[in-house]
């Protein structure tokens, strides 16, 4: 080990009245995030950019014991270093921290008690503009015992707020006027809220289709407010399912979303509407925000091509590309994955992907970037690509991750969600409107975010795939 890898402390008698430390720290918003984790402490001023603007800081300032945390590390880590025992502190807050301030921490000896090894300092905390910022304190009982020792790495904290992810996506909605929804067989709590939900947040205008008198006993038993909402009433799930088709075929809505009905019901509807067919094959988009990427994340086809063929997978890509430049993406980077990184005649997968990528080479598949087959870790990480000796412009940067097949696709999504925390939508692509597909299983802010992202859509079909005769009905 070299000596940065040691710590070595220093003992009550090696100590003099006068003798000091210092430290240099320069705070980031990840430090006020994660010390508002680890404390609790979720004001505003700290977490609210907004709210923080509007206030006399003027901006995000760190906790004031975020301050006195450092002097913590300085006393602990350095001087005196290990075995000290904090005894007491006082503290006074003189100035707000900003996010970029780079702070020099001090602590000098004034005073030294020999008969319990008590150390207090004089704690200073001063800003790059030479301004104190806190002051105080500390009484500290240091070690009598010399220690050089490995040192010791802290736990990792890995940050990650799905609220303001989601806060992030619904931003790109804004001043989109809410489309039309056709909201199928919405019988269970989830899908109903799910469906009022995206209304609040201005994204649909819902048209409620299923059984009235199921759908107000499941508005009555949660307390929903139904009034002004248009509900058409019918006898079971496939005339449901039949209905809101039809009325997306003749343009009375711009989107479909999945209540509590089976996908095929759903699908096998829209298919029987020779108006709803693009000549593209449907297939389905997962997005996921994953606390270890650093952007959003496309999946597909997880939820409905179970054994695509080479063409279908054409197909399913190409939405996905459409969808990711909707999105923002403006050359999105697909991983067509496998199980490895080679063409292997014995992986049928391997022998897609390397057509696939040719495919888009000859401008069969446009507007994205293709690499494959990858593994999965060789798509998602740069490092493991470089190991394994893979030159790629998709390798650690994927937009979008194209699977072999549903059961893949499915567990893939699956255990991003429970076992990485993702947080996700999806949407069914390919049809002349887009379909909100949401699990049984999906939280209030998964089914938002769904409805988001077909509003999102159906501003795109009315701007560039505008339909011969047809106009979005507007009530």
């Amino acid at each position: 080990m070299t000596d940065t890898e040691y710590i070595e402390n220093v003992t009550f008698d090696e100590i003099s009245i006068g003798q000091s430390a210092r430290l240099l720290r320069t705070l980031t918003l990840q430090d006020i995030q994660a010390f508002a984790a680890v404390s609790g402490d979720t004001n505003p001023s700290h977490l609210d950019n907004e709210f923080a603007h509007g206030s006399a800081f003027q901006g995000v300032v760190a906790h004031g014991m975020w301050g006195g945390a450092l002097i913590s590390g300085l006393l602990g880590n350095q001087f005196p270093g290990a075995g000290t025992v904090y005894l007491d502190q006082m503290l006074h807050f003189v100035k707000p921290v900003h996010v970029g301030d780079t702070l020099v921490v001090t602590a000098m000896v004034i005073k030294l008690a020999a008969q319990d090894h008590r150390v207090e300092f004089d704690c200073k905390v001063v800003n790059q503009r030479g301004e104190l910022v806190l002051s105080g304190v500390a009484g500290v009982r240091a070690p009598t015992e010399k220690l050089r020792m490995a040192r010791v790495s802290a736990p990792r904290i890995q940050l990650f707020d799905p609220e303001a992810r989601f806060k992030d996506l619904l931003a790109k909605g804004d001043g989109l006027e809410p489309v039309r929804c056709a909201v199928v067989h919405p019988c269970d709590k989830e899908s109903l809220s799910g469906a009022l939900d995206s209304a609040r947040y201005g994204l649909i205008i819902p048209v409620l289709i299923g059984p009235e008198l199921r759908i107000r006993h499941v508005a009555e038993e949660n307390g929903f407010d139904l009034r002004g909402f248009e509900i058409i009433n019918v006898a079971h799930s496939h005339e449901a399912a039949e209905r809101g088709a039809a009325l997306a075929a003749s343009g009375d809505v711009e989107v479909i979303m999945k209540g509590s009905l089976h996908t095929d019901e759903l699908i096998v509807a829209v298919l029987k509407q020779p108006a709803l067919r693009t000549g593209r094959r449907m297939s389905h988009v997962f997005r996921f925000d994953v606390p270890l990427y650093p952007k959003p994340l496309l999946i597909t086809d997880a939820a409905l091509n179970i054994h695509p063929t080479l063409k279908e997978k054409v197909d399913i890509i190409q939405n996905a590309i459409d969808f990711a430049r909707i999105l923002g993406v403006a050359v999105p980077k697909v991983a067509i994955l496998s199980a490895v990184e080679t063409v292997n005649p014995d992986i049928p997968s391997t022998l897609d992907a390397a057509a696939l990528c040719k495919m888009a080479e000859r401008g069969q598949i446009k507007g994205g970037i293709l690499d494959g087959p990858l593994a999965f870790d060789n798509a998602i990480s740069r490092n493991a690509a470089k190991i394994k000796g893979i030159v790629s412009a998709v390798s650690g940067d994927a937009d979008i991750m194209a699977v072999p097949d549903l059961e893949s696709g499915n567990m893939l999504a699956k255990q991003l969600e429970y076992l990485a925390g993702a947080s996700g939508s999806g949407l069914v692509l390919g049809a002349r409107v887009p379909i909100a597909l949401t699990s049984r299983a999906d939280g209030p802010m998964n089914r938002v975010a769904s409805a988001l992202l077909a509003k999102l859509a159906a501003h795109n079909a009315r701007r560039d795939h505008p339909r011969q005769g047809w106009t979005p009905k507007v009530v």
